[in-house]
Order: C-alpha cells, then structure tokens, then sequence
C-alpha cells in the first residue's frame, strides 16, 4: 500500500484559502472525476480536492482512457466559480500545472494548446474539464489533473512511446508527489484566487503556448480547421489563419499537429 500523499504534503506545509482545505484521499477509485462530482452533488464546499493512488477507469478529454498506473498524481478539484471566472480555469489549471512543475524540477514545460502540459514535445500531464451550469446555485465545476511523476519509460505502453513521458524520466530521478502536489495546490490556488479579483494571467499562460507559429489540424463539433495557429485572445482561444488567409477564433477543442 502507497504511504498517503496527503499526510506527507501536510507536513511539508499545504497553505491555501480555497483549494485543498477540504481533502479526501483514496487507495483506489474509478475516477477521481467520477468521485468528485458525486461530492458536487452532495454539496461539497468549493476546493474540495480528490485524491486517488489508482485509478481504474481513468479518462481524459473527449473520453479517451487516461491510463493510471500508481506513483503518479491524479486529482480532482471541485469548484463553484462565478460566470467570469469560468472561461479561464483550463487557462489557469494548465499554467499551476506548469508552474508546480517548474518549481520542483526547473524543467520548461509547454502547453499544447488547450491544456496539454508537454516536456520535450511530450505529454507529461492532462486537464479534463467537466461541470453542471444551469445559473443556480448548485452549479459546480470539476477540474481533473493527472501527472505522469515517477513513471518508468517500460512503464509507458508502445503506443504511447512517441508521444508520453513522465517527470522521472526528464529528470533521471524520481521526483516528490508530495511537493509536487504542494505546490500544485497552491498555484492553482494562488491564480483562482487572483481570477476571482479580475486578474487574469494571459501573458504568462501564452508565453508558454507551443502551438503558436505552428501548423494544425483542429477538430471542432464535427468540422475540421487547418491553418497556422497566430496568436490566443484574452480568453485563451485560438486564433487560426485557414489556407484562403482568412482568421477564424477557435475555444478549446480538438488540436492535431499537422507535419506537411
């Protein structure tokens, strides 16, 4: 049995005003999406943080299966935000993830844009998220993140090889899931607080964009747009100039490097 995140976190100091003063830990669960809306639904306060060591059907964006083997980092937040901070949370879970990321191990990571966090053109980390709005007030928002930390490249299935990697392996050394969730907690923390206040962090997230300058492929709904990515707005969607040099601004959707 995997010693508990949590406790070890605590002890190096976990001080935060909203995310993580409600933390609920787990050896093994479906999802940790799966049990944080069950705890939306029941009410449970905005920043109550879901832990698990496994998961056993573990997904990301789309549906896709996000494979959880243990020594990793998987959670979910559970958060009520209001309207004008509701557009920015992939921005700013994408850019706690890098920062955490950049404290422990001071690597650089990139986003691919919308919120795949990449290291050396790899992923290394994915956002899912999900959430209930009907303008009441049991409207709530779940924000997943997994982390590949302590990941062995055997660990790493062969289809994945070319496209996956995990902070051990960039590193060459195991890395700490404690401070590493520390850390997370408190950026992601720090940045809803300050989005709450009106203060978006735009320019830090799009110098850590690599998709900019880039040629794509985005799949959104059931079309499919090719052209340059240029630039992201002040809400963080895409701006694509198409082939016929006409521009087209994209939210998040389905982003696919196009290699002509």
């Amino acid at each position: 049995m995997s010693k508990n995140i949590v406790t070890a976190a605590l002890k190096h100091g976990l001080y935060t005003g909203t995310i993580g003063r409600r933390i609920l830990y787990y050896q093994r669960l479906t999802s940790t999406m799966d049990k944080a809306t069950e705890e939306a639904k029941r009410g449970t306060e905005d920043g109550t943080v879901i832990i698990a060591e496994e998961q056993t059907s573990g997904r990301g964006r789309f549906r896709r299966i996000w494979t959880s083997p243990p020594h990793n980092l998987y959670l979910s937040t559970v958060l009520r935000p209001s309207n004008p901070v509701l557009s920015f949370l992939s921005l700013l879970t994408g850019l706690s993830v890098v920062r955490a990321i950049e404290r422990i191990t001071h690597l650089s990571p990139t986003i691919k844009w919308p919120n795949d966090v990449q290291l050396n053109g790899k992923k290394v980390a994915g956002i899912l998220i999900e959430g209930s709005h009907q303008a009441s007030e049991d409207d709530y928002t779940v924000i997943g993140i997994g982390i590949n930390v302590n990941t062995h490249p055997g660990e790493i299935s062969t289809n994945l090889i070319n496209t996956a990697t995990s902070l051990r392996i960039e590193t060459g050394n195991p890395v700490s899931r404690e401070l590493l969730l520390v850390h997370l907690l408190q950026e992601l923390d720090s940045l809803y607080v300050e989005t709450q206040k009106g203060k978006f962090p735009i320019m830090e997230w799009r110098q850590t964009v690599n998709t900019l300058g880039k040629r794509i492929e985005i799949l959104w709904g059931t079309r499919v747009y090719v052209g340059q990515a240029t630039d992201v707005d002040n809400r963080g969607n895409l701006v694509l100039r198409l082939d016929n040099n006409s521009t087209i601004t994209l939210p998040a959707g389905e982003v696919t490097l196009n290699r002509e």
